[in-house]
């Protein structure tokens, strides 16, 4: 038989709101009828529903986890992967369990974020930087649900969000590459309209112009971080001499795409050009040679977003955190010590 708290309350001789009180260990109700109210759940086997406790609490202890707008990764992702899996770990050890809201069809449908999320009752979301992200995310910042953002500025009252400087990252290339006599430096970014890749292209830019070294627009190209978009990038910077004596890719994935394109025509990395990615994949390490790249601190990303969606759930104002990258230098920069 599945019994509700009405049963329970009815059998112990209670109200059903001092079970629920029981239940949710509030303070106010007397010993024994503390023991009366367990002895009657212990021989019933009453398990409390989801909704009971959390209308006992006026907490759910759950994370809507959203993935806003058009995603050009998957759940293997190597960077998203261990964010998320970072987040997971953090917020689990803060009481909270995790819902995955899927926007498979939901983009198509114009459907209502806010809405789901009133549906399950989650304390807050934490939402992940697509591309062209739909207004429905808009529409649930500007709403008391508190939201975390990673990659993606939120300016909800109830809202805050985290991410790499991704400015200061691209800063570090060019100023790696100068600092060893480089100054014909190509840039192959994401896509235009990705918030994260004009970050970096914005670096580049600056520390070019800061450094007084020239920006040659046929050495700017574009991606989508992936290595098939990386190699079409590189197969353009090549078409025309004289090459760069760098390239800067903003994702990994883009550099081994670059290299590819590079070897193709017979030049080496490093020899004749070096190459930067950016994100510090594994396969770094195992590439020929191997990648230099600029690490984002994924494990930090992951338990700061956790900590600032607690506090916002808490009601606390908090401000956006940028995390600070590190250049991991590699053979095919060719400055690699080690």
């Amino acid at each position: 038989m599945n019994y509700t708290i009405k049963d329970i309350a009815k059998m112990a001789g209670v109200a059903p709101s001092t079970v629920s009180k029981i239940i949710n260990n509030y303070g106010g109700i007397s010993e024994k009828t503390k023991k009366k109210v367990n002895k009657v759940i212990e021989d019933t086997g009453y398990q409390p529903t989801f909704s009971a406790k959390s209308l006992a609490t006026k907490k759910s202890n759950l994370i809507g986890l959203i993935y806003a707008g058009k995603i050009n990764v998957d759940f293997t992702h190597p960077f998203f992967n261990e964010v998320v899996t970072s987040f997971k770990n953090t917020i689990g050890l803060l009481g909270y369990d995790i819902i995955m809201f899927s926007n498979e069809h939901f983009y198509q449908d114009k459907g209502s974020y806010l809405a789901r999320c009133r549906h399950f009752q989650v304390d807050g979301c934490l939402i992940i930087a697509g591309e062209e992200i739909e207004k429905a995310i808009y529409e649930l910042v500007e709403n008391d649900i508190p939201c975390m953002g990673i990659d993606l500025e939120l300016k909800g009252t109830h809202s805050s969000y985290v991410m790499t400087d991704n400015v200061e990252l691209a800063n570090k290339v060019v100023q790696h590459l100068h600092t060893y006599s480089v100054k014909d430096i190509a840039f192959i970014g994401g896509k235009q309209d990705s918030a994260i890749a004009m970050l970096r292209k914005k670096g580049f830019l600056q520390a070019m112009n800061q450094l007084g070294l020239e920006v040659r627009e046929e050495w700017i190209q574009y991606g989508d971080f992936y290595e098939k978009s990386g190699y079409d990038a590189m197969k353009k910077i090549l078409e025309k001499r004289p090459y760069p004596q760098a390239i800067f890719a903003a994702s990994d994935l883009m550099a081994f795409g670059a290299l590819k394109a590079i070897e193709e025509i017979g030049i080496k990395v490093p020899d004749d050009i070096r190459l930067i990615g950016c994100d510090d994949i594994v396969a770094c390490r195992y590439s020929n040679p191997k990648l230099t790249t600029v690490k984002q601190d994924k494990e930090m990303l992951g338990k700061t977003a956790a900590c600032i969606l607690d506090s916002l759930i808490s009601g606390e104002k908090m401000d956006p955190v940028f995390i600070e990258s590190e250049l991991i230098v590699r053979d095919s920069c060719g400055s690699n010590n080690d």
